[in-house]
Protein backbone atom coordinates (compact mmCIF):
# COMPACT_ATOMS: atom_id res chain seq x y z
CA UNK A 1 0.00 0.00 0.00
CA UNK A 2 1.84 3.49 -0.65
CA UNK A 3 2.99 5.55 1.91
CA UNK A 4 0.97 8.56 1.06
CA UNK A 5 -2.48 6.50 1.08
CA UNK A 6 -1.65 5.21 4.69
CA UNK A 7 -0.37 8.51 6.10
CA UNK A 8 -4.12 10.21 4.37
CA UNK A 9 -5.96 7.44 6.31
CA UNK A 10 -4.75 7.64 9.27
CA UNK A 11 -5.47 11.23 9.07
CA UNK A 12 -8.75 10.62 8.09
CA UNK A 13 -9.54 8.22 10.98
CA UNK A 14 -7.94 10.70 13.27
CA UNK A 15 -10.04 13.93 12.36
CA UNK A 16 -13.65 11.71 12.53
CA UNK A 17 -12.23 10.44 16.34
CA UNK A 18 -11.70 14.12 16.76
CA UNK A 19 -14.94 15.39 15.56
CA UNK A 20 -16.13 12.81 17.27
CA UNK A 21 -14.73 13.44 20.17
CA UNK A 22 -16.22 16.88 20.08
CA UNK A 23 -19.97 15.96 19.48
CA UNK A 24 -19.30 13.67 22.56
CA UNK A 25 -18.51 16.68 24.58
CA UNK A 26 -21.01 18.82 23.17
CA UNK A 27 -24.04 16.04 23.92
CA UNK A 28 -22.15 15.64 27.39
CA UNK A 29 -22.07 18.98 28.36
CA UNK A 30 -26.15 19.45 27.09
CA UNK A 31 -27.07 16.18 29.06
CA UNK A 32 -25.30 18.16 32.06
CA UNK A 33 -26.58 21.82 31.68
CA UNK A 34 -28.66 22.54 34.78
CA UNK A 35 -31.63 25.70 34.60
CA UNK A 36 -33.09 27.11 38.13
CA UNK A 37 -35.73 24.95 37.56
CA UNK A 38 -33.37 21.83 38.44
CA UNK A 39 -33.96 21.91 42.51
CA UNK A 40 -30.51 23.62 43.02
CA UNK A 41 -31.45 25.22 46.42
CA UNK A 42 -32.73 24.05 49.37
CA UNK A 43 -35.89 25.38 51.58
CA UNK A 44 -33.90 25.60 54.27
CA UNK A 45 -31.10 27.92 52.24
CA UNK A 46 -34.05 30.08 51.35
CA UNK A 47 -35.98 30.05 54.43
CA UNK A 48 -31.97 31.88 55.75
CA UNK A 49 -32.47 33.66 52.54
CA UNK A 50 -36.00 35.34 53.51
CA UNK A 51 -34.53 36.21 57.09
CA UNK A 52 -31.56 38.22 55.17
CA UNK A 53 -33.24 39.67 52.41
CA UNK A 54 -35.89 40.95 54.94
CA UNK A 55 -33.60 42.24 56.91
CA UNK A 56 -30.17 43.83 55.36
CA UNK A 57 -32.75 44.43 51.79
CA UNK A 58 -35.83 45.94 52.88
CA UNK A 59 -35.11 49.37 52.50
CA UNK A 60 -34.86 49.41 48.85
CA UNK A 61 -37.29 46.21 47.82
CA UNK A 62 -40.38 46.87 49.47
CA UNK A 63 -41.96 45.96 46.82
CA UNK A 64 -41.03 42.41 47.09
CA UNK A 65 -42.07 42.88 50.95
CA UNK A 66 -45.83 43.69 50.33
CA UNK A 67 -45.03 47.25 51.04
CA UNK A 68 -45.60 48.69 47.00
CA UNK A 69 -42.32 50.04 46.84
CA UNK A 70 -39.02 49.94 45.57
CA UNK A 71 -37.95 47.24 42.77
CA UNK A 72 -38.74 44.11 42.79
CA UNK A 73 -36.45 40.79 41.90
CA UNK A 74 -39.63 38.83 41.46
CA UNK A 75 -41.05 37.55 37.96
CA UNK A 76 -41.21 40.24 35.35
CA UNK A 77 -38.07 41.93 36.40
CA UNK A 78 -35.90 39.29 36.74
CA UNK A 79 -36.92 37.65 33.60
CA UNK A 80 -36.25 40.82 31.77
CA UNK A 81 -32.61 41.75 33.58
CA UNK A 82 -31.43 37.63 33.93
CA UNK A 83 -32.96 34.93 31.60
CA UNK A 84 -31.11 33.46 29.68
CA UNK A 85 -27.82 34.41 31.77
CA UNK A 86 -25.66 32.46 34.30
CA UNK A 87 -26.40 32.19 37.48
CA UNK A 88 -23.41 33.52 38.25
CA UNK A 89 -24.53 36.90 36.86
CA UNK A 90 -27.57 37.37 39.07
CA UNK A 91 -24.99 36.30 42.51
CA UNK A 92 -22.27 38.71 41.09
CA UNK A 93 -25.15 41.39 40.98
CA UNK A 94 -26.31 41.09 44.21
CA UNK A 95 -23.01 40.26 45.71
CA UNK A 96 -21.18 43.47 44.51
CA UNK A 97 -23.91 46.24 44.78
CA UNK A 98 -26.01 45.32 47.73
CA UNK A 99 -26.89 45.93 49.95
CA UNK A 100 -26.89 49.26 49.39
CA UNK A 101 -24.29 52.12 50.67
CA UNK A 102 -22.15 48.88 52.27
CA UNK A 103 -21.47 46.33 49.11
CA UNK A 104 -20.31 43.57 49.13
CA UNK A 105 -20.65 43.08 53.47
CA UNK A 106 -22.91 40.05 53.92
CA UNK A 107 -20.29 37.23 52.92
CA UNK A 108 -20.61 34.46 50.46
CA UNK A 109 -22.61 32.34 52.09
CA UNK A 110 -25.54 34.95 53.02
CA UNK A 111 -25.60 36.02 49.37
CA UNK A 112 -26.26 32.80 48.46
CA UNK A 113 -28.79 32.52 50.68
CA UNK A 114 -30.13 35.59 49.40
CA UNK A 115 -30.19 34.02 45.74
CA UNK A 116 -32.51 30.77 47.09
CA UNK A 117 -34.46 32.93 48.39
CA UNK A 118 -35.28 34.83 45.22
CA UNK A 119 -35.37 31.54 43.69
CA UNK A 120 -38.08 30.71 45.70
CA UNK A 121 -40.15 33.77 45.35
CA UNK A 122 -40.05 33.36 41.41
CA UNK A 123 -41.84 29.98 41.41
CA UNK A 124 -38.55 27.83 41.12
CA UNK A 125 -38.44 24.67 42.91
CA UNK A 126 -35.88 23.70 46.01
CA UNK A 127 -33.77 20.39 45.86
CA UNK A 128 -31.66 18.33 48.16
CA UNK A 129 -28.67 20.30 47.93
CA UNK A 130 -27.51 23.56 48.59
CA UNK A 131 -26.67 26.07 46.33
CA UNK A 132 -22.90 26.27 46.21
CA UNK A 133 -20.37 28.67 44.26
CA UNK A 134 -18.66 26.00 42.33
CA UNK A 135 -22.15 25.56 40.27
CA UNK A 136 -23.54 29.04 39.78
CA UNK A 137 -21.91 29.96 36.25
CA UNK A 138 -23.03 26.47 35.14
CA UNK A 139 -26.76 26.92 36.08
CA UNK A 140 -28.82 29.11 33.38
CA UNK A 141 -31.25 31.12 34.49
CA UNK A 142 -35.39 30.64 32.69
CA UNK A 143 -38.18 33.10 32.79
CA UNK A 144 -39.49 31.75 36.26
CA UNK A 145 -43.64 31.19 37.00
CA UNK A 146 -45.60 33.69 39.00
CA UNK A 147 -46.50 32.14 42.21
CA UNK A 148 -50.32 32.12 42.52
CA UNK A 149 -52.00 35.08 44.86
CA UNK A 150 -52.54 34.24 48.90
CA UNK A 151 -55.67 33.03 49.42
CA UNK A 152 -58.08 35.73 51.23
CA UNK A 153 -58.47 35.69 54.92
CA UNK A 154 -58.91 38.39 57.76
CA UNK A 155 -56.70 40.87 57.06
CA UNK A 156 -55.97 39.86 53.87
CA UNK A 157 -54.99 43.26 51.16
CA UNK A 158 -58.30 42.80 48.83
CA UNK A 159 -60.13 43.70 45.49
CA UNK A 160 -64.04 43.57 45.71
CA UNK A 161 -66.94 45.52 42.98
CA UNK A 162 -70.32 46.49 44.01
CA UNK A 163 -72.81 48.61 44.43
CA UNK A 164 -72.17 51.42 46.92
CA UNK A 165 -75.74 51.76 49.09
CA UNK A 166 -76.40 54.01 51.96
CA UNK A 167 -77.01 51.85 55.15
CA UNK A 168 -78.13 53.25 58.89
CA UNK A 169 -76.57 56.91 59.60
CA UNK A 170 -73.59 57.89 57.83
CA UNK A 171 -72.69 53.90 57.07
CA UNK A 172 -71.80 53.14 54.14
CA UNK A 173 -72.03 49.64 52.42
CA UNK A 174 -70.96 47.71 49.17
CA UNK A 175 -73.86 45.08 47.92
CA UNK A 176 -74.00 42.58 45.19
CA UNK A 177 -70.35 42.33 45.71
CA UNK A 178 -67.76 40.13 43.62
CA UNK A 179 -65.52 37.84 45.79
CA UNK A 180 -63.41 39.32 47.31
CA UNK A 181 -59.55 38.87 45.48
CA UNK A 182 -56.39 39.26 47.38
CA UNK A 183 -54.72 42.00 45.17
CA UNK A 184 -52.13 41.56 42.86
CA UNK A 185 -49.63 43.83 40.74
CA UNK A 186 -50.11 43.12 37.11
CA UNK A 187 -46.76 43.50 34.56
CA UNK A 188 -45.13 46.67 35.49
CA UNK A 189 -46.82 47.86 38.16
CA UNK A 190 -49.70 49.40 39.56
CA UNK A 191 -53.18 47.23 39.80
CA UNK A 192 -55.18 45.84 37.52
CA UNK A 193 -58.64 47.36 38.16
CA UNK A 194 -61.69 45.33 36.36
CA UNK A 195 -63.35 46.58 34.17
CA UNK A 196 -66.92 48.00 33.37
CA UNK A 197 -68.49 44.24 33.02
CA UNK A 198 -66.82 42.64 35.95
CA UNK A 199 -69.30 40.17 37.49
CA UNK A 200 -71.86 41.26 40.20
CA UNK A 201 -71.87 38.39 43.30
CA UNK A 202 -73.80 38.45 46.69
CA UNK A 203 -71.01 39.71 49.34
CA UNK A 204 -71.63 42.93 51.43
CA UNK A 205 -69.18 44.41 52.88
CA UNK A 206 -69.39 47.50 55.50
CA UNK A 207 -67.16 49.72 54.16
CA UNK A 208 -65.03 51.84 57.78
CA UNK A 209 -63.93 55.04 55.93
CA UNK A 210 -66.34 55.67 53.50
CA UNK A 211 -67.12 59.23 54.39
CA UNK A 212 -63.41 60.65 53.20
CA UNK A 213 -64.40 59.69 49.78
CA UNK A 214 -67.23 61.61 49.61
CA UNK A 215 -69.78 58.63 49.09
CA UNK A 216 -72.93 61.00 48.55
CA UNK A 217 -72.09 61.65 45.07
CA UNK A 218 -71.84 57.85 43.94
CA UNK A 219 -74.64 56.38 45.53
CA UNK A 220 -76.09 53.56 43.28
CA UNK A 221 -73.50 53.17 41.14
CA UNK A 222 -71.12 50.60 40.65
CA UNK A 223 -67.82 50.78 42.64
CA UNK A 224 -63.99 49.24 42.49
CA UNK A 225 -63.09 49.03 46.39
CA UNK A 226 -59.18 47.75 47.20
CA UNK A 227 -58.50 47.83 51.06
CA UNK A 228 -57.82 45.79 54.10
CA UNK A 229 -60.33 42.97 54.89
CA UNK A 230 -61.85 42.55 58.54
CA UNK A 231 -64.24 39.66 59.12
CA UNK A 232 -66.17 39.69 62.34
CA UNK A 233 -69.07 37.34 63.88
CA UNK A 234 -71.61 40.03 62.37
CA UNK A 235 -70.23 41.46 59.12
CA UNK A 236 -67.66 42.18 56.87
CA UNK A 237 -65.27 45.13 56.95
CA UNK A 238 -63.05 47.23 54.51
CA UNK A 239 -60.95 50.11 55.56
CA UNK A 240 -60.43 51.34 51.99
CA UNK A 241 -57.04 52.15 50.02
CA UNK A 242 -58.99 52.99 46.48
CA UNK A 243 -62.56 53.80 45.93
CA UNK A 244 -63.34 54.38 42.05
CA UNK A 245 -66.76 54.45 40.15
CA UNK A 246 -66.36 51.65 37.40
CA UNK A 247 -69.98 52.49 36.22
CA UNK A 248 -72.33 54.69 36.45
CA UNK A 249 -75.61 52.41 37.84
CA UNK A 250 -75.79 48.84 39.48
CA UNK A 251 -77.97 47.56 36.86
CA UNK A 252 -76.61 45.12 34.68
Amino acid sequence: MPRKFIVSSVLAVAAAAALGSVAGSRLQAQAQEKTVADGIYTDAQAERGAASYATACSGCHQADLGGGTGPSLKEQRFARDFAGKDLNALYTKIATTMPRGAPASLGDAVYLDVVAHILKENGFPAGNAELTPEVLPAVKIVPGKAKPPPPVGNFSYVETVGCLTQGPGDTWLLTQASTPKTVVAPPGGGVMKPGQDAPSGTETFHLLDAMAYGPMAHKGQRMYVRGLLIKVPAEQRITISSFEMIAPSCAP
